[in-house]
């Protein structure tokens, strides 16, 4: 009979660190999710519009708060990290950076890219 204290456990996330690629995975999916939502936002804008002047107003009025704006920011940085992610797995592809270097460095050029696109979109909006 085996002994439970003995057995192996699991590491605990504390401990456990995931390597930058494995958290990059797991903000592309994220990512993928608030698109998908910000598509339902999307939508209600256009009805909005095509509601009429009222629901415009009203629709402009809630989009001049903090959080709304923050949202808003937070949606076209997803669209530029998802994008770069994608060019990634096309490169991935070619069968071109699978090397551990080369994957660490494409997530930083990667985020760095979403980033800069990001902040390029706000200065000239």
């Amino acid at each position: 009979m085996v002994n439970k204290n003995s057995r192996p456990t699991s590491p605990h996330l504390q401990v456990y660190q995931l390597p930058l690629t494995g958290i990059i995975s797991i903000t592309h999916r994220m990512t993928g999710v608030m698109l998908s939502a910000g598509l339902i936002f999307f939508v209600y804008l256009l009805y909005a519009i095509l509601a009429g002047a009222d629901a415009y107003q009203a629709l402009q009025v809630t989009l001049q708060f903090w959080l709304a704006k923050l949202i808003y920011w937070g949606f076209i940085y997803a669209l530029f990290f998802h994008c770069c992610h994608g060019v990634r797995h096309l490169i991935w592809d070619t069968g071109i950076g699978f090397s551990r270097e080369t994957l660490n460095r494409y997530a930083i050029i990667e985020l760095a890219v979403s980033l800069v696109l990001t902040l390029i979109v706000f200065l000239f909006l």
